[in-house]
């Protein structure tokens, strides 16, 4: 009895050990292969090979083999996995560089955009050339999958076999895809580090090069003294000042009689006060010329005095999209916000700079005025550790709406979407960027922003390699995967290393940014995670999402040009 009970026990326990790795239609299936595969490649990816780290894009690798092996996973929640990877990756990335992205755009958005098209234009011409030139040897269909493996655009590949399929052409073009991309990854980390070495680049100091241009573009206030001895202020208000003057400033403490003082926009100003001035760069001649003469000797910071500064965060969803016009600081007893910190980045408190939750606010006032402010900002961190659900889903239903819309153009043979690579990013950047004036919640920890994109970015190269696998190893083994690879570097490189020397050369750009451009270009998410890797500032982030939208459209629809200029001819 004993016994039968041991085999019936040792029978159940090996059935399901058996389905849990054989039943590739069982979730728990599915997603223990997806567990091994994506901590096998996290794991690897930290490992460094002559001092290079791959990251994320290791779970590639390792999907390649896993599907190569043999390992099946049910292919409708191989979909799931890699659409849904996807959006998470774009989207909280748009929500990260929203608030700076229009910013970034009117500095550097145009060269960025411009070296983007020569890239992506450059691509076009080498793959024409060389489908013209290896006629014999390849179709255009084929032509088109080594190219979209070339440049690493999943989305273009899907829509090109699409519009393959609407022509009545049954040939599968991701064998092509499947054996250009690994190969295109690795080239252009190459072309990133070629740069690197030709240039010398070192990347701290490129750091530092990034911030201080920040404070240029982004006009980062600074702190100055002046004397007042032109006789015209005496006994005039702050508020008369500016309006004389014409400069935007703030007045955070004067020095009277030798009592230290934060000022109101009404308080007087007399001959011989010190007062202490925050502006930008550019308007403190103006300032110090009117006022009379700057004063470098004394410091009404460090001086004893009751005025306070401080720092105090927005964490009150009310104050969400708010101007600091309409706070009306003047009713809390001489309360000055002299800079607004926002996702790194220090602006001027122009009145009509919209709060965000999660800025800080840099005030100078007395202890309880401050403490006023503070409770109406709320200043509580604890309140931006729950994000706000509703917000984001709500971006990201409107990001699938974004990208399942149809767009027309004359002579195409079927519309264009921007997919779920593309809607999601877009939305997510708009509701970054406009969502405050709408007093809509975005805002994400830091932390809670990193997990969900690497999440998303494991999900989706885990799922990419799996479906890859079998296609990428067979064309080796027959023969010709090596020559798609060899028509595919061509594709990769030149247009990237011809971008990339002109943007440091000509336009002598940051060489992180430089590396966001050419993940950019490459519409690839495990590019941007080895370039996000050189600097923990984020600054390849910026140029990545400055030319992915139009990067990863232009991606899209150049398949479907080709088809348009080369399937009858």
């Amino acid at each position: 009895m004993i016994l039968g009970t041991s085999n019936s026990i040792k029978s159940t326990v090996m059935n399901w050990l058996l389905s849990l790795i054989f039943d590739t239609s069982s979730f728990a299936h599915g997603f223990l292969v997806y567990s091994v595969i994506i901590s096998f490649g996290i794991g690897l990816g930290r490992k460094k090979i002559f001092g290079l780290s791959l990251g994320a894009t290791c779970v590639l690798f390792v999907g390649l083999i896993v599907g190569y092996a043999g390992v099946k996973v049910d292919p409708a929640m191989m979909a799931f996995f890699r659409n849904f990877g996807l959006v998470l990756f774009v989207f909280f990335i748009g929500l990260q560089v929203g608030p700076s992205f229009f910013a970034t755009f009117k500095s550097s958005g145009f060269e960025l955009t411009g070296l983007m098209m020569l890239a992506v234009g450059l691509s076009l011409l080498i793959t024409i050339s060389l489908y013209f030139l290896f006629s014999n040897s390849i179709s255009l269909p084929e032509i088109l999958g080594i190219m979209f493996g070339a440049v690493t655009s999943t989305p273009g590949l899907g829509a090109t076999q699409e519009a393959l399929q609407s022509l009545g052409s049954k040939q599968d073009i991701t064998v092509g895809y499947a054996c250009a991309y690994p190969f295109a990854i690795l080239s252009v980390i190459g072309v990133i580090l070629g740069l690197k070495k030709l240039f010398g680049v070192n990347l701290a100091q490129e750091d530092k090069y990034w911030e201080e241009a920040q404070q240029v573009k982004n006009r980062a206030p600074i702190y100055y003294h002046v004397k007042t001895t032109n006789k015209a202020l005496q006994g005039i208000t702050l508020r008369e000042i500016r309006e004389i003057i014409g400069r935007p400033f703030i007045c955070s403490r004067v020095m009277h009689d030798g009592t230290i003082t934060s000022p109101i926009a009404d308080s007087y100003i007399y001959l011989g006060d010190r007062l202490r001035i925050v502006s930008n760069a550019e308007h403190k001649t103006a300032v110090c010329a009117f006022c009379g003469e700057e004063d470098p000797s004394i410091d009404l910071a460090t001086a004893h005095s009751p005025i306070r500064n401080e720092r105090i965060r927005v964490t009150d969803s009310k104050m969400n999209g708010v101007m600091i016009e309409d706070l009306h600081l003047s009713r809390f007893d001489g309360v000055n916000i002299t800079r607004v910190t926002r996702a790194g980045v220090t602006f001027f408190p122009y009145n009509t700079l919209r709060l965000q939750l999660g800025d800080t606010l840099s005030c100078v006032g007395p202890k309880n005025a401050i403490a006023r402010l503070a409770a109406l900002m709320g200043n509580r961190e604890k309140q931006l550790e729950k994000p706000n659900v509703v917000a984001i889903f709500a971006g990201l239903a409107f990001g699938v709406i974004i990208g399942a819309f149809p767009i027309a153009f004359p002579y195409m043979p079927v519309t264009i979407q921007l997919g779920l690579a593309g809607g999601p990013l877009i939305a997510a950047i708009l509701l970054g960027y406009f969502g405050p004036r709408f007093h809509l919640v975005t805002y994400t920890t830091h932390s809670a922003n990193l997990m969900l994109r690497e999440w998303g970015q494991a999900f989706f190269l885990a799922s990419v390699g799996l479906a890859a696998g079998e296609p990428f190893f067979n064309s080796f083994l027959n023969g010709s995967g090596f020559f798609y690879v060899a028509l595919g570097l061509p594709i990769t490189i030149i247009p990237l290393a011809t971008v990339g020397i002109l943007a440091r050369t000509r336009y002598h750009m940051n060489f992180h940014s430089i590396a966001g451009l050419l993940a950019g270009c490459s519409t690839n998410t495990s590019l941007l995670g080895f370039a996000s890797s050189l600097s923990d500032k984020g600054i390849a982030l910026i140029s990545y999402s400055t030319v992915y939208p139009l990067a990863m459209f232009l991606r899209i629809i150049s398949g479907q040009v080709l088809l348009m200029l080369l399937w009858t001819a």
